[in-house]
């Protein structure tokens, strides 16, 4: 027996370990229960021949940086993920917004509608428009400036 396999770990080398399962897990590597269980095992660990045994069967944690170029680019193209889901969290927030202005409009506009009996004047539009049409404009050139830096760091050659 490795005589660095008695030494006794510390809290820092316990949670490398649980980093490089989670790494694991999220590469589809490790199933759930099976991480939950070698994570509880590396907490409990005491040395790192305790350690040792719940990363060896997987790959260096070097080669989850191998993935093809093209994956994060397959990822934000996926239009089941949604209209804001390529945008940054201020657009994000700012169309969360809109949204909530515009739904508030909507609904009061159409209470008056309703009491009154007859249909109003749809000035919601007036709220909805031209804030709506200027957030499309920024969402549309910050997802082409998105997609050009990404073509743009999908073909510059990797240096080894």
């Amino acid at each position: 027996m490795d005589g660095r396999q008695t030494i006794r770990a510390s809290d820092h080398d316990r949670q490398e370990v649980v980093d490089r399962l989670r790494g694991a897990m999220q590469d589809g590597r490790l199933q759930m229960d099976e991480f939950v269980d070698r994570v509880g095992l590396a907490y409990q660990a005491v040395t790192y021949g305790d350690l040792a045994p719940l990363y060896a069967d997987l790959p260096a944690s070097g080669s989850r940086q191998q993935a093809p170029p093209s994956a994060p680019a397959a990822r934000v193209c996926q239009p089941w993920q949604g209209a804001l889901a390529g945008l940054p969290t201020t657009l994000k927030v700012l169309w969360t917004i809109w949204l909530t202005a515009v739904s508030i409009n909507v609904v009061v506009w159409a209470l008056v509608s309703a009491t009154t009996a007859r249909l109003l004047y749809p000035w919601p539009l007036w709220v909805a428009g031209p804030w709506g049409a200027a957030l499309l404009a920024i969402s549309a050139g910050a997802t082409q400036i998105r997609h050009g830096r990404l073509a743009a760091a999908q073909s510059r050659p990797v240096k080894a």
